[in-house]
């Protein structure tokens, strides 16, 4: 079986020297390390790796200029990992191409099965078991609110979460929404099926209103929304549900 082949870019040397330690299944190969953007975008070129690793933090050309440079011209697949969280920075990121980004300190196990999903979107179509990949999930959720605009600090968010686990757990719950997907929502967070409703559909407004459109039609891979409409509830949960069974969950 061939090697997933790794390039890793950090401005930290002993996180790297951690991160080569973490790579040692047979299944990886790390072509290269480096501090340096510039000599980041020369490695990758060079070297034609399947997946390079960075830092947004790196000396002589930062992670947006590497992105910006490599532009489409490679099959490099970019993730990013850094302790920066602020949503404009990984807004940017996904912009310019990254098909992932992780928040220092991060769960080297999910990061490697994110690497497998991103290389290996195919086999995302076997059932996925929601139980058994339930903390995977919530992550990439979260990655997924964080593009599209939705904050954190409003019902709607925990709601949609949800609706979006139970979509992706029993995708057939989608065609019963009212009857079955708000009542049990509903239930867990001691309320009603119709403030589940709304402050769901007030959530998927927010990031309308927040004007990220191009955000979520990078995140689809395809132009799914233009401003001037929005998906309803159901739409928008299938859709994503969709997009995580696709990946692997």
């Amino acid at each position: 079986m061939k090697k997933i082949s790794i390039i890793l870019a950090d401005e930290d040397q002993n996180f790297l020297n951690s991160m080569v330690k973490s790579f040692t299944d047979d299944k990886y190969e790390i072509l290269a390390t480096t501090t340096n953007g510039e000599e980041l975008i020369s490695l990758i070129k060079t070297l034609n790796p399947d997946v390079a690793i960075m830092d947004i933090v790196l000396s002589k050309c930062d992670g947006f200029k590497v992105m910006e440079n490599l532009g489409n011209d490679i099959n490099t697949k970019i993730v990013i990992q850094s302790s920066l969280s602020i949503d404009g920075f990984i807004n940017k990121a996904i912009s310019l191409g990254a098909k992932y980004y992780c928040i220092k300190p991060f769960d080297i196990q999910t990061l490697m099965d994110r690497i497998d999903d991103i290389l290996s979107p195919e086999k995302a179509q076997s059932k996925v078991s929601y139980s058994k990949s339930s903390n995977q999930i919530e992550e990439k959720i979260t990655n997924i609110f964080i593009t599209v605009g939705i904050p954190a600090h409003i019902k709607g968010y925990q709601f949609l979460r949800e609706a979006i686990k139970l979509a992706i757990a029993n995708p057939e719950i989608i065609n019963s929404i009212t009857k079955k997907l708000y009542p049990t929502i509903a239930e867990k967070y001691d309320t009603s099926a119709s403030k589940v409703e709304r402050a769901i559909r007030h959530a998927i407004e927010v990031a309308w209103n927040r004007g990220k459109i191009e955000n979520i039609n990078n995140l689809f891979g395809i132009k799914v929304y233009s401003s001037n409409e929005k998906p309803t509830n159901g739409e928008f949960i299938a859709l994503v549900a969709d997009k995580m069974l696709i990946e692997g969950a």
